[in-house]
């Protein structure tokens, strides 16, 4: 293999990354500058921003004709985002979920999984297709930030009411001058995204031939991996800065964005839609399906990514890379290999499902506590 392909796909990533944290860098100093709260900023502007990767390198993908790639990018990044990011920004620190996330966002990601497999399942996500889901992106997008003012608008009110409570401490607007610059930064991180889409694409495409390995494999894994390096470096700082807040959105609204934005345009540039190979149909859009669920249990437990959840994220992220390979290498011992993964998924599976109701039991027990003593308090 020509080590030319090799710094090519280096570069890549690279710029990427750059781009995207230049992006995500002058797009939240802007949004904080205008008032908007950190866990929007996380489901919008922070993951969007960190999608972007995802956006340049599917959509020049599709509109090279090279659909699996595309395809295998956007699965593997939304198995990536929750299995791997999650994973590793939990194992970091436990991470708090905020209950809108619970109540909202995650049902709207397991909803629209389950409708993009539904799409998916003659082969193809056509072009009007496509377009449904950008409208969805556009309304889902329009929502959050609507209910963000109203919510500043209720709180403002309630503050104005309570005459005993301190003054808030309003944001300064920033200049004119300000905003053209940081606008102009984000023009020249765009620009990066762009040029490292193109070098990504093509240095991976190079290599998936020389290994002998299909598009959808290269997508699914390294590609994946390579795009979803901001959301794994902007969550994982998130959690260590304590903005777990933007952490969780990040991963959430980066999936979402995915599905919604990135697949949707992929399919309306795509000349005949967007082809859906047959393997990622059997397996990895219902793993990507599955992993959109297992978040609904997990979060539910107390509100808290504890860090052996994590460490179950994580395992479940190894174990799926290497069924990819193991399967795209034809191994010998793949039938082996694929009852071990099986048997050990069933048993974490097990053991976070026994974890998820003990602790329901428990806080059933609590809650009857606390209404007897209320009831005694009542008859005293």
């Amino acid at each position: 293999m020509d080590s030319t392909v090799i710094l090519l796909f280096i570069v890549g990533c690279a710029l990427l990354i750059a781009g995207a944290e230049m992006l995500v860098n002058h797009a939240s100093f802007l949004a904080l500058a205008f008032g908007i709260s950190p866990l929007v900023i996380g489901l919008t502007i922070v993951a969007y921003g960190t999608s972007a990767p995802e956006l340049v390198v599917s959509v020049q993908s599709s509109y090279s004709g090279q659909g699996d790639l595309a395809v295998g990018n956007l699965v593997g990044s939304n198995i990536a985002n929750v299995l791997l990011i999650l994973g590793v920004s939990s194992v970091v620190t436990p991470l708090v979920v905020s209950r809108k996330i619970i109540r909202l966002e995650v049902p709207l990601l397991i909803g629209i999984s389950i409708t993009t497999m539904a799409m998916a399942w003659n082969g193809s996500i056509g072009r009007l297709e496509g377009a449904i889901l950008f409208l969805g992106a556009l309304l889902y997008t329009g929502f959050i930030i609507y209910q963000s003012r109203r919510e500043e608008s209720e709180d403002a009110r309630i503050a104005a009411l309570d005459l005993d409570a301190p003054p808030a401490i309003a944001l300064e607007r920033p200049r004119k001058g300000q905003i053209a610059i940081r606008l102009g930064w984000i023009v020249v991180s765009f620009a990066m995204l762009v040029l490292g889409s193109r070098a990504l694409v093509y240095s991976a495409s190079t290599i998936a031939r020389s290994l002998g390995f299909s598009e959808l494999i290269i997508g699914l894994t390294i590609v994946a991996v390579g795009t979803s390096l901001p959301e794994l470096a902007t969550s994982v700082m998130a959690s260590i800065k304590g903005e777990k807040d933007i952490a969780i959105g990040n991963v959430i609204g980066s999936n979402i964005f995915n599905i919604l934005f990135v697949m949707g345009v992929c399919s309306m540039i795509a000349p005949e839609g967007l082809p859906i190979a047959l393997p990622a149909l059997r397996f990895d859009i219902p793993v990507m399906v599955a992993v959109a669920i297992a978040c609904l249990p997990i979060f539910f437990t107390g509100g808290i990514v504890d860090r052996w959840e994590g460490l179950l994220f994580l395992g479940y992220y190894l174990a799926y890379t290497s069924y990819l390979v193991f399967n795209a290498t034809q191994h010998d011992s793949i039938e082996l290999f694929s009852t071990l993964v099986l048997a050990l998924v069933a048993l974490l599976t097990l053991v976070a499902l026994m974890d998820w109701i003990m602790r329901m039991l428990r806080a059933s027990k609590l809650a009857q506590r606390r209404q007897r003593r209320k009831e005694l308090d009542d008859l005293d």
